[in-house]
């Protein structure tokens, strides 16, 4: 197809985005972006999947355009893109995804100082597939020199797998174990601790013991497809970053939309903040080089 054909296309069709159906409120949230992208001017669709892996498959073999993938999406979407010789970028993410952590969390009477005071211990966890819940804060124990499920115990909450932990079932869940007194300690996105202590979920004062190092959440994932380059894509996705740079916090149409995805500003996407989730990966063996599942037991 000639370029000028292409970009006639492209005008033609919109530009599609995955997403990842992980609470009713996605719906309503991709709604009301794609009337706003077609009050601007770009004809936009999305497509909602059931768990991240089929998402990536999509968007590797070129049947959506950008895919809203969790930080573990990202990171196969990565190796897969890498393995077969296709550019792969992170275009833009939320203001709420950089310079997370996660915690670990022992009651206040527990007789838990730190990290060495685990051993023979249990500790909750999310979803095998939650980078926050469950990998991000393991790989940090083990840094400090515990090998979960010989040093300590792990027990899973395994809610919504396949989602990466796009939900707080799994964390809430382990955070009414520790309240119950059912394990020694529980993990979870320091934002959580807030949530579940507001709510009555976890008492007021609970003990932090570990606090991994910062890293980043979600980002909107790009790649050319097994047949390379398209021109008319590309213009479709410089428009859809152009809108999502220019959507102003200050605007009230716009403002709601913001506040149920969860953020004030777009911000560039930026690579550096996965490193931490990457060397987790590796060490439990959830994706191997190549992106292939690997964790045991792990079907989506």
């Amino acid at each position: 197809m000639s370029e000028r054909a292409s970009e006639r296309a492209s005008r033609c069709r919109p530009l599609v985005m995955g997403a990842v159906a992980y609470d009713a409120k996605v719906v309503t949230i991709w709604e009301g972006f794609r009337r706003w992208f077609a009050d601007q001017g770009l004809a936009f669709d999305w497509v909602l999947y059931s768990n991240y892996e089929r998402q990536v498959d999509d968007l590797l073999g070129g049947r959506i355009d950008v895919a809203w993938n969790s930080p573990l999406a990202w990171v196969r979407a990565r190796r897969m893109a890498e393995a077969s010789g296709q550019p792969v970028g992170a275009l833009r993410m939320r203001d709420t995804d950089q310079g997370l952590t996660s915690v670990i969390v022992v009651r206040r009477d527990a007789d838990i100082d730190g990290p060495a005071d685990l051993r023979g211990r249990t500790v909750a966890t999310g979803a095998v597939d939650s980078p926050q819940g469950t990998l991000l804060p393991l790989s940090w124990l083990r840094s400090q020199g515990l090998e979960p499920g010989a040093d300590f115990a792990v027990r899973r909450f395994e809610v919504g797998v396949g989602l990466h932990g796009d939900h707080i079932g799994g964390e809430r869940d382990a955070a009414r174990a520790l309240a119950a007194g059912d394990v020694d300690a529980a993990c979870m996105i320091d934002a959580n601790l807030l949530l579940f202590e507001r709510e009555g979920t976890l008492p007021t004062g609970s003990k932090v013991i570990g606090q991994t190092p910062p890293y980043d959440h979600c980002n909107m994932t790009v790649a050319d497809g097994p047949a390379g380059p398209d021109p008319g894509r590309a213009r479709l996705v410089d428009r859809f970053v152009q809108l999502l740079l220019a959507m102003d916090y200050a605007d009230a149409t716009v403002r709601p939309l913001l506040d149920l995805e969860g953020l004030k500003q777009w911000l560039p996407g930026r690579l550096e903040g996965y490193a931490q989730l990457e060397a987790a990966v590796d060490t439990f063996g959830f994706y191997d080089g190549a992106g292939r599942v690997t964790a045991q037991g792990y079907r989506p």
